[in-house]
């Protein structure tokens, strides 16, 4: 992962508080690690919801038309290292401590929205800018997309129709060989399943509780 995306002198400033407190340089240098061990970044393909992830969490994946970095106030902020760390913990939660996509979702935005507050950063405006990118990219049609990107967010959002435009791409042969075709199809069968015999996390915790009352 290139060093430019991270601030190599941040640790050499000394703190004025012990630091387990909460600061915004200790905030920084908490994104700096993460960006670091980060293996590889790909800007080469189409991602759903402007980023995502590998099956074995080895690349994050940005989507190709997603802008590098906006202006506010006269000051251009970078956004990969934000997207970055939202991707890295995510991925991290549901695979390391088996958390489900929404909730793991929930915290690393959070921890998004931290780093982005630490860097000076209007949450408002930042997340403006990105929802404007989702809405778009969200809308075109998926022509490249990535052979091994982790399925798990699309099948969890329920989003039906993405999938289905995915596995469209990748039939018609607009994807990169190797595509997991079967992976969508199944996908798509697998939530078709579950809406019919109503397998929410809802209904499943539902009906979880009957079974302890029996």
């Amino acid at each position: 992962m290139p060093l430019n995306f991270c601030h190599p002198t941040a640790p050499h400033k000394k703190l004025r508080l012990p630091e387990w407190y909460v600061s915004n340089l200790m905030m920084d240098r908490a994104l700096d690690a993460v960006v670091r061990r980060a293996r590889k970044l790909d800007r080469k393909h189409d991602v759903p919801y402007l980023a995502g992830y590998s099956l074995d969490g080895k690349t994050i994946y940005i989507d190709r038309h997603m802008p590098r970095a906006f202006k506010i106030r006269g000051r251009t902020v970078e956004t990969d290292r934000f997207l970055i760390l939202h991707e890295e913990v995510e991925k991290t939660l549901i695979d390391r401590l088996g958390l489900h996509y929404l909730h793991a979702h929930q915290i690393a935005t959070r921890a998004e929205e931290a780093a982005v507050r630490a860097a000076g950063i209007e949450w408002r405006a930042y997340d403006r800018f990105m929802q404007k990118h989702v809405k778009t990219i969200g809308d075109e049609r998926l022509t490249k997309v990535p052979k091994d990107l982790d399925l798990k967010p699309y099948r969890h959002e329920h989003d039906d129709d993405l999938l289905r435009r995915m596995l469209a791409s990748a039939k018609a042969g607009k994807a990169p060989k190797c595509v997991h075709v079967r992976d969508l199809a199944e996908a798509i069968a697998q939530l078709h399943r579950r809406v019919l015999r109503h397998e929410t996390a809802g209904a499943l915790r539902v009906a979880a509780l009957a079974r302890k009352k029996k």
